[in-house]
């Protein structure tokens, strides 16, 4: 006997977090969800979409990918990127959410895999917050559902004691789910949603019902294969997954390109100076991390042993990030070497033995004899000691 779960919402002005007189722009969220950051950007694609949608798809499959990819729209409203990246991936990421398939973006650490995932929910569903958080000590009620055991124990098993995880809300409403670092769940954990990708069912074996999936409903996973504490993915499991891999930026100017932007969107929240003041070190940045990541300077000269850290986009951007602030409480708002070298030193250095040896390499045959880094030599080697 199938059985409907009631969509909830929660009323912000009344959770009594802020007093009444706070103004505006000092309780706006930090970092809003993707549906409201950019709720201009999707009304507008909604408006001008006359593609076909999919079942309580909010957009159609090619108004997804532009809101995703960025571009133009007929009456010049300006869509800007999520993702710079290939733009077939995002193609086939949004085409298997149309289907039955689930889908798993897999990448190592800093791929934007959990950016893509928001962004992908906020678009087809206009809800990016069905998530579940995937730990080593995430529970099976957090995939399936749990109990309010005060109900529980007053009136036994009930539609009224049941608590739904996001995975049911979403199969009942017909929206998108997320699971992030599947991984890491416990192999037991993760196998709850065979059934649920499979049947499209959520048996509640308590009441003799079950939950059945209505049109608009799928999952979308993400997982890396480069941390500890990892569990594999069971074939069967992995079987009802359409997997997308998300690469690394393919450029350097790809890859200053996102941090830039995303730098500039954080520092607009923190009210941070301005980027474009610090696009010299931005580049420095990612320069010194691509080549660390690839072993091998940019010029192809000279062969570098790599860190044992990923060194990614994202961790790029929280040292940029890092740096601006520095430059705008403790200096003249202009970001410089000085501003990111400990953040560099902190991402370089995980283990402070081996790493450490790695990076002091690296200055002294790279950094101290390249035109133009004498500053960024200074920063580095004042900040290593």
């Amino acid at each position: 006997m199938p059985v409907f779960v009631e969509p909830t919402s929660v009323d912000p002005s009344r959770d009594g977090s802020a007093p009444a007189d706070t103004t505006a722009a000092e309780t706006r969220a930090l970092r809003p969800h993707a549906e409201d950051a950019f709720a201009a950007e999707l009304a507008a694609l909604a408006a001008q979409d006359d593609r076909p949608r999919p079942a309580r798809w909010r957009l159609s499959p090619w108004a997804v990918a532009t809101y995703l990819l960025g571009g133009t729209l007929p009456d010049g409203t300006v869509v800007t990127p999520k993702y710079i990246g290939p733009r077939r991936i995002v193609e086939v990421a949004v085409t298997t959410l149309a289907t039955d398939r689930a889908l798993l973006l897999l990448g190592v650490p800093g791929t934007a895999k959990t950016w893509v995932s928001e962004h992908l929910a906020a678009a087809v569903s206009g809800d990016s917050t069905l998530l579940v958080q995937g730990t080593a000590g995430t529970p099976e009620e957090a995939i399936r559902y749990g109990w309010n055991y005060a109900r529980l124990l007053a009136h036994g098993p009930s539609r009224d004691a049941l608590v739904p995880s996001p995975v049911m809300r979403a199969m009942a409403e017909g929206m998108t789910a997320r699971v992030e670092e599947l991984t890491r769940i416990p192999a037991d954990v993760q196998d709850t949603l065979i059934t649920i990708l499979s049947e499209k069912t959520l048996p509640i074996p308590e009441l003799g019902q079950e939950v059945q999936a209505v049109r608009g409903f799928n999952l979308i996973a993400t997982a890396n294969d480069r941390d500890r504490g990892i569990n594999d993915l069971s074939s069967a499991l992995r079987r009802r997954f359409n997997t997308v891999v998300l690469p690394l930026p393919e450029t350097p100017e790809a890859e200053v390109d996102i941090v830039s932007r995303r730098v500039d969107q954080i520092g607009r929240s923190l009210d941070l100076p301005a980027v474009p003041d610090g696009i010299d070190e931005i580049r420095r940045v990612v320069t010194v991390f691509r080549e660390l990541r690839d072993g091998v300077t940019t010029d192809g000269r000279t062969k570098l042993k790599s860190p044992s850290g990923t060194l990614s986009t994202a961790e790029a951007i929280s040292v940029v990030t890092g740096g601006l602030a520095l430059a705008a409480h403790f200096g003249d708002g202009v970001l410089r070497a000085g501003d990111v070298a400990a953040g560099i030193l902190g991402a370089v250095v995980r283990d402070p033995a081996a790493d450490r040896v790695v990076w002091r390499e690296y200055l002294e045959t790279v950094v101290r004899e390249r035109d133009g880094w004498k500053d960024f030599y200074r920063a580095c080697r004042e900040v290593s000691g």
